[in-house]
């Protein structure tokens, strides 16, 4: 198996991993400008990218997915609930649906919250283990945080969705499994987001603050703590749409 992450200036975080042996590779959460890379990527591995993922509609900045997706003839990937809401076609995943790439796997996880369409994305390499080995967590959970809970609904509604998805999903995961999120520290998609930019479950148990909250707790704190709103993100969210150029 292969794994890389591509940091962009303002926290945001995009994977590219896949089977080197079977030839097969996903790229997840592109950045717009960030196709070349990705393609020279592939390249240097001998891999084809069988699917490109976006793990929600994102807010904050232009995703490069459609683009790459198109240029190099893969799948581009948002969960199902995109379907109708997206201006171009996608491949509506599903949640438990298994993407085959070699022999690395990854198992697709609805956790709505951040937005209702998010997506978790729980990768496994069979070469190694039965068991996922890792899980990109997209603006859910967050190394030091969790997404912020107002960019697709009230934010109440949306902040308990998110502690649903993360008490009642990712948590039930072993403490061992390590976790890469969409953002790191400078990121307008959550409050007090760590610079490092990985971890692992338990120690997001034991150290992330509201991991250690209650429901009602959790919800009062995280909705008094919402950042500003990225900017220019009407126009952002309607180019990710297809609405807008």
């Amino acid at each position: 198996m292969f794994f890389k992450q591509r940091s962009s200036a303002d926290g945001t975080l995009s994977y590219f991993y896949g089977c080197g042996g079977k030839g097969l590779a996903i790229a997840v959460d592109v950045v717009a400008g960030d196709e070349a890379w990705f393609v020279a990527e592939a390249e240097k591995a001998a891999v084809r990218i069988s699917f490109v993922i976006d793990t929600h509609i994102h807010a904050d900045h232009l995703s490069g997915g459609r683009v790459l997706a198109e240029r190099v003839g893969a799948s581009y990937c948002l969960h199902e609930s995109d379907q109708g809401q997206v201006q171009f076609p996608i491949r509506g995943l599903q949640d438990g649906e298994v993407l085959d790439t070699g022999n690395v796997t990854t198992r697709v996880l609805h956790t709505p919250g951040h937005t209702p369409d998010s997506i978790c994305l729980l990768v496994t390499d069979l070469r190694r283990s039965q068991e996922p080995w890792f899980v990109l967590t997209g603006d859910t959970l967050l190394v030091g945080s969790v997404g912020r809970p107002d960019l697709g609904g009230a934010p109440e509604v949306l902040a308990g969705r998110i502690y649903d998805s993360i008490h009642g999903n990712l948590l039930n995961f072993p403490d061992d499994l390590e976790i890469f999120p969409g953002h790191s520290a400078g990121s307008v998609c959550g409050a007090g987001l760590s610079g490092k930019p990985s971890s692992t479950l338990g120690f997001e148990k034991r150290w992330d603050p509201y991991l250690s909250m209650d429901r009602e707790s959790f919800i009062a704190q995280l909705v008094a703590t919402i950042p500003d709103r990225p900017a220019e993100m009407e126009r952002i969210m309607a180019a990710n749409l297809g609405m807008a150029a």
